[in-house]
Parts: structure tokens; C-alpha cells; sequence
């Protein structure tokens, strides 16, 4: 008996994604939280940057007006469509796939990735691909989504009826996320867990309504008084509980 195939994420998902994606306007960005999680560890003014798998590349120019040269990496023709449309900066855009990148070795003083790492069911060769490319004492940044999270479920749900935009995604805990990058040589010096606002539920159900022809806001109003009691959560809520019930947490590493 034939083994079950699995699901993969695929070169023609994203095409299809960033196809529908012409207007970045409706594409929620990261709202600096790379660049900002980066600069509490280096100073990004002078740095070589790559960043792989960008897709709309925002956070490379947001990086790039800090005063660092930066690179974006894509293999979707779709994406760098919307990069050279829409990137702001000098960013030098180039068409390449995540598992050979296109550069010699120990280029970069940054190699960062956001929405990305999740897709690959051979982690490993990304993150050996990233060092090679890496300087000595370089930096990786690595942003995923968290496994403890109601996202979760709603992810492999779709997956399991074929709905999933990205065909195939799965999930980090923060320990696994800090053993994997640790087996491929580098050397953890911090992690970090966000929430989404707006948060998942509603983004998804824009994007629903939206192929009803129905429009809802980008961003619904929040009172003052929910904001500051998010943030205030934030302050006092201990680093664990963080990491574990986030929707998002990254890892940043240096090259040794």
C-alpha cells in the first residue's frame, strides 16, 4: 500500500497568493516588529542585510531606512512583482529559492525571515543555507507562529479540506524553535512572543467577507482603555507565559 502523500507548500501557492495581493494597502504589514526586535541586540546602521523569503518586503524597508543595505530574496515572479512595485528604499531585489541562495559564503552581517521557516518540512536546510551566508558573529532572526495558539487550529483545519492558502504550515514551540536553531550551530542571545492587532479571527474574516464583495476596516476602533490594557498585560505577564500563548514568536541567534 502507497504511502499517504503529504502536503507541501509550493512555489505556484504563493504565486497564486501575491497575485491576489496587488494592492499592499489591503496586506497587513508587520508593523516594525522585525527591524525593532533586531535593534535590541545590534545597531542596524551599516549592516549588510538579506531577507529571505520576503514577499512584500516591508520589513526590509523598514530595516533600510535605518541606514542598513539591504537584500531581498524571493523565488515568486508575483512577489518581486510587488516588491519592485511597491518597495520605497534601494533595496536590491533578487529571484532566488531559500534552500541555494544565490550569494557566496559569509556576506551578510543580517540574514532574517518572517512567515517562512514554518513552510519547509526540512527546517535544517534553510537554517544551513542562512549560516552559510552568514559572517562570522552575524545575526539570524527567525519569526514563526507559536503552537499554543487557536491559530493552530484553525490552520490545520484548513488544511484539512484543502483551503489553506500556503498548502502546508506548521507551528514552533519555543523550546523546539530554540533547539532547532541551536542544532545548526548558532548560539541563542534572545526570543520574543506577540499577539496580532488586529488579531487573527478578524483578519480572517475580512479576508472571507472580502470574496462577498463586503469590506470591512483594516483596523476596527479600539477604545483607549482596551489598548492600554493590552500593553499593561504585556508588562506584567512573566516571559514564559508570553512565549507560550502568543500567536507569533521569533528567535535571534548569532552565527559561532
Amino acid at each position: 500500500m502507497r504511502g499517504k502523500v503529504k502536503k507541501t507548500s509550493e512555489k505556484k501557492h504563493w504565486d497564486e497568493f501575491w497575485k491576489s495581493s496587488k494592492n499592499l494597502d489591503d496586506v497587513y504589514s508587520n508593523e516594525g516588529r522585525i527591524a525593532a526586535n533586531l535593534e535590541k541586540f545590534i545597531d542596524l546602521s551599516g549592516m549588510k542585510v538579506l531577507e529571505v523569503g520576503a514577499g512584500t518586503g516591508r520589513d526590509s524597508d523598514d530595516i533600510a531606512s535605518r541606514g542598513a543595505e539591504v537584500f531581498t530574496l524571493d523565488y515568486s515572479e508575483e512577489a518581486l512583482k510587488l516588491m519592485q512595485d511597491w518597495l520605497k528604499s534601494s533595496t536590491e531585489i533578487v529571484c532566488g529559492d531559500a534552500r541555494a541562495i544565490p550569494f557566496a559564503d559569509e556576506v551578510f552581517d543580517v540574514v532574517f525571515h518572517q512567515g517562512l521557516l514554518e513552510h519547509f518540512r526540512d527546517p535544517e536546510t534553510l537554517l544551513l543555507e542562512n549560516k552559510r551566508v552568514l559572517k562570522d558573529g552575524g545575526t539570524l532572526l527567525i519569526d514563526v507562529p507559536q503552537r499554543f495558539h487557536y491559530y493552530t487550529l484553525l490552520k490545520h483545519a484548513m488544511m484539512l479540506v484543502g483551503k489553506w492558502f500556503a498548502g502546508w504550515e506548521t507551528e514552533f514551540s519555543p523550546g523546539r524553535l530554540k533547539r532547532l536553531v541551536e542544532a545548526q550551530g548558532f548560539e541563542v542571545i534572545g526570543v520574543y512572543g506577540e499577539n496580532l492587532f488586529p488579531p487573527i479571527w478578524y483578519r480572517a474574516l475580512r479576508r472571507i467577507l472580502i470574496g462577498f464583495g463586503l469590506k470591512l476596516s483594516m483596523y476596527p476602533w479600539e477604545p483607549a482603555v482596551f489598548r492600554r490594557t493590552r500593553e499593561f498585560i504585556k508588562r506584567v505577564l512573566p516571559d514564559p507565559v508570553i512565549l507560550n500563548t502568543s500567536m507569533i514568536i521569533g528567535c535571534i541567534a548569532r552565527k559561532v
